[in-house]
């Protein structure tokens, strides 16, 4: 038996165009994944905003499997969003990996994402169910789907039902790809919870040219929105440069995006 469909509003204020997660037509995120600076950020935003992006993403604090690797700019991050958001009317979406970040964040983004590293951090996931704040809770690589759901309950056990689902892909023994995309699991998570499902085929994957057609089979698979990463220079990026679209490729599959969003949404509903 399905569970009743839930519609996930994401933007705070009035500054902002407001976007819905399970309203019919799926949400395109686009953005860095990592705030480098502003003028790049900036860059980012405008891109997203011309192919028809209903939210920025940019990671101001970025987990890492190495310590030496690039972590963010933190609060200096977090002041970079604020600014662009004003700028552009764009929602903006963001990870946090604490709940000390909860607070700053909530006061410079309108979305609060809970990487795959920190899936199971219980005490978060409670803290951001009090806040109230729309949550993007992506699957852990080694997690089950029923696992997946079950970290979901614990913000929505808080009383906050703002929860978008994001496949992101699970570790299995392929070494080809950074991880394995498990489409299944989007029409088996939307169906057992009720909640938005949307996919983020760049971590999925590892590479940017495996990511349009993946793009493709989560929006005919039911898809409630795609996470994509893009850059200004792709080669250059301090995070994830390989699996990132630089601005030409990115409008280019934003544009056939649109098209088989418009099929698929218009065959579901018997156009």
């Amino acid at each position: 038996m399905s569970a009743m469909r839930v519609v996930v509003r994401v933007g705070r204020d009035s500054a902002v165009t407001p976007v819905d997660f399970g309203g019919g037509a799926p949400v395109l995120i686009a953005g860095p994944c990592a705030v480098e600076d502003l003028p790049m950020m900036r860059e980012c935003a405008g891109a997203a905003r011309i192919a028809g992006a209903g939210l920025l993403r940019g990671g101001a604090f970025k987990p890492r499997t190495s310590p030496h690797s690039f972590q963010g700019l933190g609060a200096e991050g977090l002041s970079i969003l604020s600014e662009v958001r004003a700028e552009t009317g764009l929602p903006v979406v963001t990870e946090v990996m604490s709940c000390s970040q909860i607070g700053p964040a909530l006061e410079a983004v309108d979305m609060l994402q809970v990487g795959a590293r920190n899936m199971h951090n219980f005490t978060l996931l409670s803290e951001l169910g009090r806040s109230g704040a729309p949550v993007l809770l992506k699957r852990g690589f080694m997690a089950t789907v029923e696992e997946w759901l079950l970290a979901a309950e614990y913000v929505l056990t808080e009383g906050n039902s703002r929860v978008v689902l994001c496949e992101r892909g699970i570790r299995t023994f392929e070494p080809w790809t950074r991880n394995t995309l498990d489409l299944s699991a989007v029409p088996l998570a939307r169906s057992r919870s009720g909640l938005p499902v949307i996919v983020d085929p760049c971590h999925a994957t590892g590479s940017r040219d495996l990511v349009g057609p993946m793009c493709h089979a989560a929006l005919a698979c039911g898809a409630d929105g795609l996470m994509l990463e893009i850059h200004p220079d792709p080669a250059r990026a301090r995070s994830d440069g390989d699996q990132s679209l630089g601005f030409e490729d990115f409008r280019a599959l934003a544009a056939d995006l649109a098209e088989t969003a418009a099929f698929f949404c218009s065959h579901r509903q018997g156009g």
